[in-house]
């Protein structure tokens, strides 16, 4: 017969790990499509100038994220800077959310063709005009689909953030783990948690896209 020492109590551990899976991804995704939106823009509007951004970027891309924590965390603790490891966390996430929806937006922008944008210019709209009410609405919908990518994929990255101190989802799960020493169960409903979040996030970008598809 099936039994366990898993409680209520222990899920309910588990849920404030998801709580903080959940903040650290809105902080990071906010973080990051700010900036990344900014940098894209700069990145497909003014290609030569913005090198040395792009440069800088690559770097972020191309270093494993757990490496950026554990450097940015000892950055931190030899500078002496007094913030605590959820902001290292978010700070890193968003940089790292920053140089990947850099190119998601400069994609999203370069895909807006010539002549379109020409035509535009001919209706007498300005430089900004055409930017703020041709390229912005179009590029929102070709990029659209891979920034909600980049939400799920964060949502999981969140999980690294463990490794400097931060009691997230699953911090949490292999807390409980060691107490109970039920590998398979605790770790499938910490799955089950995080399935049931990334749901949640793919419905409602599928929902919105189809708003934009009926207003078509």
């Amino acid at each position: 017969m099936f039994s366990t020492s898993f409680t209520w109590n222990d899920f309910m551990f588990l849920l404030d790990g998801a709580r903080v899976t959940v903040q650290l991804t809105f902080w990071a995704i906010l973080l990051g499509t700010f900036a990344g939106l900014l940098f894209g823009l700069a990145r497909a509007l003014w290609p030569r100038l913005s090198l040395p951004l792009a440069w800088v970027l690559d770097v972020f891309r191309s270093v494993p994220l757990l490496i950026q924590f554990v450097l940015f965390n000892s950055f931190k603790s030899i500078v002496g800077l007094n913030i605590s490891a959820f902001s290292v966390g978010c700070i890193v996430l968003g940089v790292y959310t920053a140089a990947y929806f850099t190119e998601i937006v400069r994609g999203g922008v370069l895909a807006v063709s010539l002549s379109v944008r020409r035509a535009s210019r001919s209706l007498g709209m300005s430089y900004l005009q055409d930017l703020r009410w041709i390229v912005l609405p179009m590029a929102t919908r070709v990029a659209f689909p891979g920034w909600l990518n980049l939400v799920l994929g964060v949502m999981k990255d969140t999980a690294l953030v463990m490794w400097i101190g931060i009691v997230e989802l699953l911090r949490a799960s292999q807390t409980i783990v060691t107490r109970i020493q039920e590998p398979l169960l605790v770790l499938c409903i910490a799955g089950l948690i995080y399935y049931v979040m990334s749901l949640v996030v793919a419905r409602l970008g599928a929902r919105l896209e189809r708003r934009w598809q009926e207003n078509d």
